[in-house]
C-alpha cells in the first residue's frame, strides 16, 4: 500500500519520452512592438525551419500555444539534434535582422514518464521540460541531467554545466502493509 495515496484503479496510458519546450524570448515585447511582422515572422520561420526539423528528427507536436511549442521525442538522441539544428538554423535566419525584431527560441528537453490522455502529454517529465525551458538563454537550448547522461558520447556537441537546479518534488516512499 503506498502510505497517502490510493492505488488508481483505471489504467492510465503512460510511457517514456524525450519531451522538447521551447517559447520564444521576448515574445510580448516583440508583439506589442508590430503583432502582424511578429506572426508572418514566426509563421515563416515554423514552416521552413522548426516543423521540418521536427518531422526529420521523428518529434510530434502536442501543442503549441501563441509562442510556444510542446514536442514529443522517442529518441533524446533525435530530440537534441532537433533543437540543435533549429537553433543553429535560427541563428542563420537572424544574420541580417536587427537585435530589436529577432525572433529567438529558448528551448528545455528533459527525458521523463508521461501521461497521455487524448492527443496531449502530462506530467513531472512535461512540467520538468518547461522548467528547463524557462532557464534557457535566449537562442540556447537547457537539458536535465538525465538527458546529457543519455547523449554523453553520442553527439559531438560541447555541453557547459550551468548549475545544479533543484525543483520540488515529491517524495514517496513504498511500504509493505
Amino acid at each position: 500500500m503506498l502510505q497517502g495515496r490510493t492505488v488508481p484503479t483505471e489504467r492510465v496510458e503512460r510511457r517514456l519520452a524525450a519531451i522538447l519546450a521551447a517559447d520564444v524570448a521576448g515574445y510580448s515585447r516583440l508583439m506589442g512592438a508590430d503583432e502582424g511582422a511578429t506572426l508572418r515572422q514566426l509563421k515563416a520561420h515554423r514552416r521552413a525551419l522548426v516543423d521540418p526539423k521536427i518531422a526529420k528528427h521523428r518529434g510530434r507536436i502536442v501543442k503549441t500555444t501563441g509562442d510556444g511549442l510542446l514536442v514529443e521525442f522517442v529518441s533524446v538522441v533525435d530530440a537534441v539534434c532537433c533543437a540543435v539544428e533549429v537553433q543553429r538554423g535560427m541563428g542563420e535566419r537572424n544574420v541580417n535582422v536587427p537585435e530589436n525584431k529577432r525572433i529567438e527560441f529558448r528551448v528545455g528537453i528533459n527525458v521523463g514518464d508521461i501521461v497521455i490522455d487524448g492527443g496531449d502529454i502530462f506530467g513531472d517529465g512535461v512540467n520538468l521540460a518547461a522548467r528547463l525551458e524557462a532557464l534557457a538563454e535566449p537562442g540556447g537550448i537547457c537539458v536535465s541531467g538525465r538527458v546529457q547522461e543519455d547523449i554523453a558520447g553520442r553527439l559531438p556537441l560541447n555541453w557547459s554545466r550551468l548549475s545544479e537546479q533543484k525543483f520540488r518534488v515529491d517524495k514517496w516512499s513504498l511500504c509493505r502493509g
